[in-house]
């Protein structure tokens, strides 16, 4: 069955509606009794304590508070916090424009020493041109009807090439050989693209490997994803951005990583492919 990247938010959701049912059951506290002492409706109690609610910072203390648990209300809203945010709309995430969410990714790029990634749709943001870029953006911004700050959200994410030759960290890039075709901009901005790859498929501490057509699937395509060391992955879905940091997920993330890594073509076969492309563009 495919990967389903929203499970760490539901599962850390879960995590909290079942801590705070332990809360009402230790109190000796029925839904009835927490709904009196919350002054929350019955079926508001029974929404939150099995997860179809995700409750505010304010219900997770009124909880806490009747349970005689006061104590416990700053970690479970930090919790439910953090849980908010595995699961981030783009919408949201692009509300003042893009400047801000590429600059977000530029620390998790500092902090770690092995960056995996797996595109299947358009190419690494961290190896993307500026043309090639601009026209993402631009649609990206049109589609979700976001403000136009594209021109400085370029500027931000380009800023993630620097550390393709920085410091000691390592890059396995892995991508379909359909993102090599999809034509992003113009004939001017896919064939820099596709130039700059054979660049960086030179760099010391970047494997670059292209996914053919003809592979025998090992594995379906996915979504596109970004691994950083073992610690957490993004997924990038249409609607949302998702954040994964539950360690059976992150390895069931590497173990499909290392799959489309074994169908991948690397060095000249790779290069092939990608001259092959600029070759189309006529």
């Amino acid at each position: 069955m495919p990967l389903s990247p929203s499970s760490s938010a539901q599962n850390a959701r879960a995590s909290i509606a079942g801590k705070l049912r332990e809360l009402r059951d230790s109190a000796g506290l029925t839904g009835h009794g927490l709904a009196l002492r919350t002054g929350f409706s019955e079926s508001k109690v029974s929404r939150i304590a099995n997860g179809r609610t995700p409750p505010s910072a304010d219900d997770i203390n009124r909880w806490c508070v009747a349970c005689g648990a006061e104590a416990q209300a700053p970690d479970l809203i930090a919790a439910n916090l953090q849980a908010g945010e595995m699961y981030v709309e783009w919408k949201r995430l692009h509300r003042t424009g893009m400047k801000n969410a590429q600059e977000s990714v530029l620390p998790q790029l500092a902090q770690s020493r092995q960056v995996r990634v797996y595109a299947s749709n358009v190419v690494p943001g961290m190896i993307q041109r500026g043309e090639y870029a601009r026209a993402l953006m631009s649609t990206i911004t049109d589609f979700q009807n976001t403000p136009d700050d594209v021109d400085a959200a370029v500027a931000s994410r380009l800023q993630r090439g620097r550390y393709l030759r920085e410091g000691n960290r390592t890059f396995a890039l892995v991508m379909e050989e359909a993102v090599l075709r999809y034509p992003i901009g113009g004939k001017a901005a896919m064939e820099d693209q596709l130039r700059y790859l054979l660049q960086v498929m030179t760099l010391p501490r970047v494997s670059l490997g292209v996914i053919p057509f003809g592979a025998p699937r090992a594995m379906w395509p996915l979504e596109a994803f970004y691994m950083y060391d073992d610690r957490m992955a993004d997924a990038e879905l249409l609607t949302a951005l998702v954040t994964i940091t539950t360690p059976s997920e992150i390895a069931a993330y590497s173990k499909a990583f290392k799959i489309l890594s074994s169908m991948a073509v690397y060095g000249p076969l790779a290069r092939a492919l990608i001259e092959e492309a600029i070759a189309t563009l006529g």
